[in-house]
């Protein structure tokens, strides 16, 4: 999901952890969770803001089937809402007096749904700019039927036009995650309603990273995730631009420092990897090399030593070429994933600052969108 909305929103207040969120009651063990996997007992929660043409088709890949669906819609002024309601579609606008995040929209979606229909035991999340796949749904019930110690599963999430860009080919890469037990679903999953009673909801303070997150909790629990072998979802990145590109990656490293402040110090160590890696080739490297170029100007290090630093860069880049190729991927889309990789150290190491900064500032960091309406 997008939230597409106008730029220029500035930071509101401090980020609640996930204890001040609202909590789900306490549910069973999972060990003790029901095995059936009825389709009577499933709900399904759509989040959007402005995604347009996107929404139309999410929605009629879902309706029909028979299953009670909520649209969440965070503030749209594009006819999503109308539409969603002329597909007999149960709609649920949610109130701007407090910043929109997926997570809020996902939690209040879920709360909507149980309101209505209090047997549904199983939710298929989607977002709104997400086709779901004809047949996903089934095989999703099915391996859930058969693994009650399974909160989540979900499956390959692919780019609808991989070919109108570079960076929506790379965003589909992305998406081409390992299948069996993983550590963490993204937006799109089916999850026992149990699972998330016991661990609680998404935490709606976060502006993105609010799955992984999430699954932290669910682990913690004695919980699994599954992703399967299975076409699940068909997304629309629709970024065509590099400062569209670069946006996202700004968030995907907000998103590592906020999960890292959260749960860094557990024995999953959540995104300390990863903060640490931005941190050394986005923040530390740079730094370095400046210094060490400013003294060869002073004449106090040798002119070639700032260069040779550089080289480092062209080492990273080589040892995820290398990687990928191995993986399968053909040479010119491991390039441009490696390539990638190295340059978006830099907006991510922006994007950890920005969340340091207004967490000292006692500040929240507004919505980060990359987005255009559709």
């Amino acid at each position: 999901m997008s939230m597409n909305a106008p730029c220029g929103a500035g930071p509101v207040r401090e980020p609640r952890t996930h204890a001040d969120a609202t909590p789900v009651p306490a549910a069973v063990n999972p060990t003790s969770a029901p095995a059936k996997s009825a389709a009577g007992t499933l709900g399904i929660v759509v989040i959007g803001r402005n995604e347009g043409e996107r929404l139309k088709r999410c929605l009629r890949s879902l309706v029909g089937g028979g299953h009670p669906i909520v649209y969440v819609d965070s503030g749209s002024t594009d006819g999503s809402v109308a539409f969603a309601r002329s597909l007999g579609v149960e709609v649920l606008e949610l109130p701007m007096n407090e910043p929109f995040t997926m997570a809020r929209g996902r939690n209040a979606g879920l709360e909507h749904l149980l309101a209505r229909h209090p047997g549904i035991e199983l939710v298929q999340f989607v977002d709104g700019d997400c086709e779901v796949a004809a047949g996903w749904l089934e095989g999703a019930l099915e391996a859930l039927a058969g693994r009650p110690d399974v909160a989540a599963v979900c499956g390959r999430r692919r780019e609808r036009f991989p070919e109108a860009s570079i960076y929506n080919r790379l965003i589909d890469m992305e998406w081409d995650g390992p299948v069996g037990e993983v550590e963490a679903c993204g937006g799109d999953a089916l999850m026992r309603v149990a699972a998330l009673r016991r661990a609680g909801p998404f935490n709606p303070a976060l502006i993105a990273g609010e799955e992984p997150e999430l699954c932290v909790r669910l682990r913690r629990h004695g919980w699994r995730i599954l992703r399967l072998p299975r076409e699940m979802t068909l997304h629309d990145a629709a970024v065509t631009r590099v400062g569209q590109m670069w946006k996202r990656v700004v968030r995907t490293g907000h998103a590592y420092a906020e999960g890292a402040a959260l749960h860094g110090r557990s024995p999953e160590r959540h995104n300390v990897r990863a903060v640490r890696s931005l941190v050394a080739w986005g923040l530390l490297l740079p730094a370095a090399i400046v210094l060490t170029a400013a003294a060869a100007c002073a004449g106090l290090a040798p002119w070639p030593a700032a260069p040779a630093m550089t080289l480092l860069y062209a080492l990273l880049f080589l040892r995820i070429f290398i990687r990928q190729y191995r993986a399968g991927t053909a040479p010119r889309d491991a390039t441009a994933f490696a390539l990638f990789c190295v340059l978006g150290k830099f907006p991510q190491a922006l994007g950890a600052l920005t969340y340091w900064r207004n967490r000292l500032r006692k500040r929240r960091t507004a919505l980060i969108e990359y987005k255009c309406a559709s």
